[in-house]
């Protein structure tokens, strides 16, 4: 079953789009839950339009919920829309209220490409309660900090990134783009050191994405943290052909050995 349209959220003070995946047969289990993200350039229906998400609903057991969030990088946005709040406060509650699903974290994940595997990692990291799983494909913005450091401000930023992303960073983050602990999802990784409520965390990221050696980099972090992390390369780009099998393969590592 798909379904597409539009629902009111308070955080963001306006309607938005959604579009719900769930499976066409009955199930005496409980259906698990997916949250499933979309990247800069995306929408809610990209991951049914674009790979075969909607054979793995039945396979998997699981209601896959797809958010829309613009470009606002999943973040309550400085000159923008509170998307963080919508996608980690609303939106559960919505969802297992009106699917009557229960909405524990063994059974939830999160998963997203692109500047959605960083609204995966930047939400799970920041809400260890709600999901117990989270998968990013090709994520940016892994190493903010740097990022904005070697940028040296606004005009730099503007050469190395160009005038649209300098555009979606100010409207995100502020004016002068200034770097943020709760955006930054090495740091939000370092205060979970120790926690025993720790992420199942699955990464994926092509060897011919121009995004590898910052994945298979944050991969290593999260080992050092002693993060339950598996980390996946293979031949591939930036691109639905290797968002479609990373999704495959994360969902195998979610959910294999679960009822």
């Amino acid at each position: 079953m798909i379904l597409r349209g539009n629902l009111f959220s308070q955080k963001l003070e306006m309607e938005t789009s959604i579009t719900i995946l769930a499976p066409d047969h009955q199930s005496n289990q409980p259906h698990r839950i997916v949250y499933l993200l979309h990247g800069l350039c995306g929408r809610s229906g990209d991951w049914i339009d674009y790979t075969m998400l909607p054979n793995y609903a039945g396979a998997y057991n699981t209601i896959f919920i797809m958010p829309e969030v613009a470009r606002s990088f999943y973040s309550d946005m400085k000159f923008g829309l509170n998307y963080f709040s919508y996608i980690t406060d609303e939106l559960p509650q919505i969802c297992c209220s009106n699917f009557n699903l229960s909405g524990d974290r063994e059974n939830t994940a999160i998963i997203g490409a692109s500047m959605g595997g960083y609204g995966a990692l930047k939400c799970a990291l920041s809400r260890t309660d709600l999901y117990g799983m989270c998968c990013s494909f090709s994520a940016p913005c892994l190493f903010l900090k740097e990022d904005l450091q070697r940028s040296e401000g606004v005009l730099n930023f503007k050469e190395l990134y160009g005038e649209s992303l300098l555009r979606d960073f100010q409207a995100v983050f502020g004016e002068n783009i200034p770097w943020s602990p709760k955006d930054d999802v090495v740091e939000l990784a370092g205060r979970k050191k120790g926690n025993a409520e720790k992420l199942k965390v699955y990464l994926a990221c092509g060897t011919d994405d121009y995004l590898y050696h910052d994945n298979l980099r944050y991969s290593y972090i999260l080992k050092d943290l002693q993060f339950d992390i598996n980390f996946e390369e293979w031949k591939g780009n930036h691109n639905w052909y290797f968002f479609d099998e990373a999704l495959k393969r994360s969902l195998d590592f979610c959910f294999s050995g679960k009822p």
